[in-house]
């Protein structure tokens, strides 16, 4: 295939001849200034679990970026895949509140996003595409406007690789393809599984775009440099070298960071945000919405670092602003239109005031509206500032690319266009 140019959503990209695999590498904070004991890849790293990447920090692209602010899983990997914010692409939250159906629903159907992939533009020219992610709440997403079947594209996900049909997914049961145990969703072994069918379709299918996105389920339960944590690392070390042994160029990002959300005791730092808006609404209602929400809260107990509150009075949200603003554990409190402005999120999906916790905080509901039972470590969580930090990494040099400021979206004009 010769090299190819694409425009998607403004932005141009080429192909640069040679397999490209892009990973977002779900909940994976780097250190830097201020972060809490360092990261995952560079505690991993210090204690010698990763020595591909270790050699890529040498002779590579090793920096670090921002996330999309909500700093949740679905609004970051389709910046990522778009490279656009989510004012261009739709995409606010993992859950959001439909003002039109009066009804709270996941942001998983392609029907709310916006615009195309930058998959969907290197397919109409004749490039093939690759997808494999740990849940299959993204892979919907993700697959949006791709042809399947014969010789089209493939697009799956771990959780459901025993149901992959060639008609859907581009692949009829993709759980022969890698010879692994189905995975848990609550498991390590769901971002192994996405690694695995990466490097066999790779090998097999030869796509030349693939994308692994995976899960945070071990940076939520387990601190950067702990055994569990530079196992997963070093699992995934090993697929990147073999990734790489096969000619790929890598490049590595992710949707967002990882806090520890709780005391000296473990206990959480929650700031709940019904009985603190209860005392001050009077007569007025407000309808909070926690966009971390998903199928999937074991882990983090559908408590995140960010929040939206819809009012019946708009009118009443200054006053709220300054009450919120001044609560121990909230960083930020602004209105609709200065919270847009800011981090570039549609305004029609947003509420009236959105609420973003401080570093060690997270936000809820009350404290009858979060099942915590099946949270048996420190709570670990994301969604605010303190998480938008996210690596920035590329397995070969980098030149012409402007690292004025670097978003995580940045990373497919990286590895296409400037290595």
């Amino acid at each position: 295939m010769d090299t190819l140019s694409v425009t998607s959503n403004g932005r141009q990209y080429r192909w640069p001849r040679q397999p490209v695999v892009v990973v977002c590498l779900d909940g994976s904070e780097p250190e830097y200034p201020g972060s809490d004991g360092g990261g995952y890849l560079d505690q991993a790293i210090g204690n010698g679990c990763m020595p591909y990447l270790e050699q890529v920090r040498r002779t590579g692209m090793f920096r670090t970026a921002e996330s999309i602010i909500p700093s949740f899983t679905n609004p970051n990997n389709i910046s990522i895949v778009t490279g656009a914010p989510p004012s261009a692409h739709g995409i606010s939250g993992n859950f959001f509140y439909d003002a039109e159906r009066d009804q709270e629903v996941m942001m998983n159907d392609p029907a709310l996003l916006r615009t195309s992939t930058i998959f969907h533009a290197f397919q109409e020219k004749g490039a093939s595409i690759a997808i494999v992610t740990a849940k299959d709440k993204l892979r919907r997403l993700l697959g949006h406007q791709l042809e399947f079947g014969q010789d089209g594209a493939v697009c799956f996900s771990a959780e459901s690789c025993r149901n992959t049909t060639l008609e859907e997914n581009g692949i009829d049961n993709a759980f022969e393809l890698v010879g692994l145990p189905a995975p848990d969703v609550y498991s390590g072994a769901l971002s192994e599984y996405v690694f695995a069918a990466g490097f066999k379709l790779l090998q097999k299918a030869h796509p030349d775009i693939l994308y692994l996105s995976t899960s945070d389920y071990i940076q939520h339960k387990h601190r950067p440099g702990t055994p569990a944590a530079d196992a997963f690392c070093a699992m995934i070390d090993s697929y990147l070298e073999r990734i790489h042994d096969l000619g790929a160029v890598i490049a590595l990002t992710a949707d967002h960071g990882m806090k520890a959300k709780h005391d000296f005791q473990g206990r959480p730092n929650i700031v709940y945000l019904a009985p603190l808006l209860r005392s001050r609404l009077g007569q007025h209602e407000a309808r909070i919405v926690l966009p971390i929400t998903d199928p999937y809260v074991v882990h983090h107990g559908a408590l995140g670092g960010f929040a939206t509150i819809y009012l019946d009075d708009p009118g009443i949200s200054e006053k709220l602003l300054d009450i919120l603003s001044a609560t121990p554990g909230i960083e930020l409190a602004l209105n609709r239109q200065e919270a847009c402005r800011r981090f570039e999120l549609p305004p029609d999906r947003l509420g009236d005031i959105v609420v973003i916790a401080s570093n060690h905080w997270v936000l809820g509901h009350s404290e009858d509206y979060h099942d915590l039972a099946a949270l048996k470590e420190p709570l670990r969580s994301h969604g605010g500032l303190s998480e938008q930090r996210v690596p920035f990494i590329v397995s070969r040099p980098v030149s012409g690319l402007s690292l004025e400021r670097l978003r995580n979206y940045d990373i497919f004009d990286a590895v296409l266009n400037h290595t």
